[in-house]
């Protein structure tokens, strides 16, 4: 049907989150039809980023740099700790906006089932840099899940003796969600963390 160099390509994009077989198959389709266009920018993106994105010494976070850029922004509130579960919770912090300080990428969560252990996280360098007299707060952004929650009561237990405030995000009712179309959990959360109006 195809030669074994659009068969490798194929193979390698259906590995990629949400591209199955099928899709992947499209995706090269699509990529060798606009071959100017997208396949040869993509190929040098891909060698470019294999090349020069490294894993930030400081937080996780990926960046050419190292220190990342945001560890390295002297714009930073240097007192405050996000910790995420992955990069992709840094980036959705980071696109949100909001907030302005500075992250700790754990590289995971506990999971008995995965075999993942307190040892397979970046936990040990999140309890040195909490130990650091200008950090006043850490605020754990895991997950609204088992092993996400499991992961952050785990980290909060660490970080007791390091004299930080430890807090976590709300969580209830998303902006514009409307009753009737959240799940038992979500009402329950944003039951017990209600407020004063």
């Amino acid at each position: 049907m195809a030669g074994a160099e659009i068969e490798r390509l194929i193979q390698l994009l259906s590995r990629l989150p949400g591209l199955g077989p099928r899709s992947a198959r499209r995706a090269a389709l699509h990529l060798l039809k606009r071959r100017e266009a997208l396949l040869d920018p993509l190929a040098e993106a891909l060698v470019d980023a294999a090349a020069k994105v490294r894993t930030c010494s400081v937080c996780g976070n990926f960046d050419s740099s190292d220190p990342c850029a945001v560890c390295a922004d002297p714009g930073r509130d240097r007192t405050v700790i996000c910790v995420v579960e992955d990069v992709s919770g840094l980036w959705a912090m980071e696109r949100s906006g909001v907030y302005r300080g500075r992250y700790h990428v754990l590289g995971g969560v506990l999971s008995a089932l995965d075999g993942v252990g307190p040892d397979d996280l970046n936990v040990e360098r999140l309890v040195a840099r909490a130990r650091s007299a200008e950090v006043t707060e850490v605020i754990l952004a895991t997950g609204v899940t088992v092993d996400g929650q499991t992961t952050a009561h785990y980290v909060a237990d660490r970080l007791a003796e390091c004299g930080v405030s430890v807090s976590g995000l709300a969580q209830g009712v998303p902006m514009g969600g409307e009753l009737d179309f959240l799940d038992d959990g979500t009402i329950g959360a944003a039951l017990r963390a209600r407020r004063p109006v």
